[in-house]
């Protein structure tokens, strides 16, 4: 199962298959900084939930009805990143790294003039988008307070994941984890500050938490902005380069953030609906969903780490005309996060009740939130594996460029099939939060059949960038 020499039919080899031993040290090595970096920014996000919550239940739920919104306004920016690492991984694998310079400064250039639109819009907007996002009464005031501020974090927060996106598209894993990993604990040792007004700080309370956010991507945009500013960087740019739009490179982008502009709507909208759904049950149910999905997102995060080396193998690979080490390669992540699921869901069922502990200020007073947590952390437990594996197989197809088929399996399963789900489970079966859990199963499973039989099918390898 896991000898890379049984992971490529003889008939599309191209040439030698690296030993076992080479080739997991080769993922590992790419791998293992993107997980760091990838866990430690939901640990530091997780900790910065944990201060919210010492504001009470409220304090944590009005923040919680921010990450929809906000990942909305973000969605084209993701999509942006996804093609540049498409389109300068290929470029790498080809030895062409001036064509990968160029994609980068074109990249800066779109981000720079369409996040400072958005940045306006989403600072205008707050209190509406919180109201059609679910906020009840109680949480209304705190969530658009913290949306507002947390706004002028956008275009800090875009140009740093540009740049880090490049980075990762040539391997640089160790960069982005030490630009992010610093930022986040900048913006820990900041809520610790003036959330409650320690060491002489004001307490902004919750207007501290997205005060720190703003200050600490602030940071990170400066350090990553240096990487490629050095003289020695392989993607180095300077202010004498050429940074008029030009149209091969433009065609280029497009091609491939058209599809994943596409996905990343799908997802937004998907999770948007889900979301609404939950926030109908109450803010308690909701302070629950919150918590788990607090737990969730750090599962998410080592699948993420190695998905993204992932995509950068795949991408190299097809660039040096190489398509069997890029079967190699994903077949690879996927047994990488097939271990990390496993390790994760026995985590989980043996710290279900522990868990939630950690984001409640009053045990006694919320022991119904705990309850309901631990409930859908069982849950949680059952899906990891089909999340790990999914995210894995979605990065190996970016990395070929085969974004239009990632965007359509998004659309299918999240879009649709979870909000759909959720809504069912949730209301006219009356499973509550527990039904909403269940949902996402079946979101997990429709994306890992989707997305594998279109990557055993082997036409990803043909996709042009």
């Amino acid at each position: 199962m896991f000898s890379t020499q049984n992971m490529v039919k003889e008939d599309i080899r191209r040439g030698d298959i690296p030993k076992s031993r080479d080739a997991y040290v080769n993922s590992v090595k790419i791998a293992v900084p993107a997980v760091a970096e990838m866990v430690s920014i939901a640990l530091m996000g997780m900790i910065d939930m944990i201060m919210v919550g010492r504001l009470g239940s409220n304090a944590v739920a009005a923040v919680g009805l921010t990450n929809q919104p906000r990942m909305l306004f973000l969605s084209i920016f993701f999509a942006l990143n996804v093609s540049i690492t498409a389109i300068i991984a290929r470029k790498k694998g080809e030895g062409d790294m001036a064509a990968a310079r160029s994609c980068l400064r074109h990249a800066i250039v779109i981000v720079a003039l369409l996040g400072s639109i958005l940045t306006i819009v989403a600072f205008s907007a707050a209190s509406p988008l919180m109201g059609f996002a679910g906020a009840q009464p109680d949480t209304l005031q705190l969530a658009a307070t913290y949306f507002r501020i947390s706004a002028l974090a956008i275009p800090f927060q875009i140009l740093t994941g540009a740049i880090c996106a490049a980075q990762r598209a040539c391997g640089n894993t160790k960069i982005t984890m030490k630009v992010n990993v610093v930022a986040k604990v900048l913006n820990v040792l900041l809520n610790f500050l003036l959330i409650e007004g320690r060491l002489g700080a004001p307490r902004l309370e919750i207007a501290g938490a997205a005060w720190s956010t703003v200050i600490a991507s602030g940071v990170a945009f400066t350090m990553v902005l240096f990487t490629v500013l050095h003289k020695d960087s392989v993607l180095k740019i300077s202010h004498r380069d050429r940074w008029l739009p030009e149209i091969p490179m433009l065609q280029s982008i497009k091609k491939l953030s058209s599809g994943s502009i596409l996905e990343q709507m799908a997802l937004r909208f998907g999770f948007f609906a889900y979301a609404r759904v939950v926030a109908e049950l109450g803010t308690a149910e909701f302070t629950a969903h919150m918590i788990a999905m607090q737990l969730m997102g750090l599962s998410f995060t080592f699948a993420d780490g190695i998905s993204a080396a992932t995509t950068s193998l795949v991408g190299q690979s097809l660039g040096q005309k190489r398509p069997d080490l890029s079967i190699m390669y994903g077949k690879i992540g996927m047994r990488l996060a097939i271990i990390c699921a496993a390790m994760l869901a026995i985590t989980c069922v043996l710290l279900r009740y522990h868990f939630p502990l950690i984001f409640i200020d009053d045990p006694v007073a919320d022991a119904d939130i705990i309850a309901k947590a631990a409930g859908v952390i069982l849950i949680l437990a059952a899906i990891m594996p089909f999340q790990t594996s999914q995210l894995v197989m979605a990065g190996s197809l970016r990395g070929a460029g085969d974004t239009r088929y990632v965007a359509m399996t998004m659309l299918v399963a999240v879009a649709i099939l979870r909000p759909a789900m959720g809504f069912l489970f949730t209301f006219p079966l009356g499973l509550g939060l527990a039904g909403a859990w269940i949902a996402l199963i079946f979101d997990q499973v429709a994306r890992l059949v989707m997305l594998f039989t279109r990557f055993a099918g082997g036409k990803w390898i043909k996709a042009k960038v």
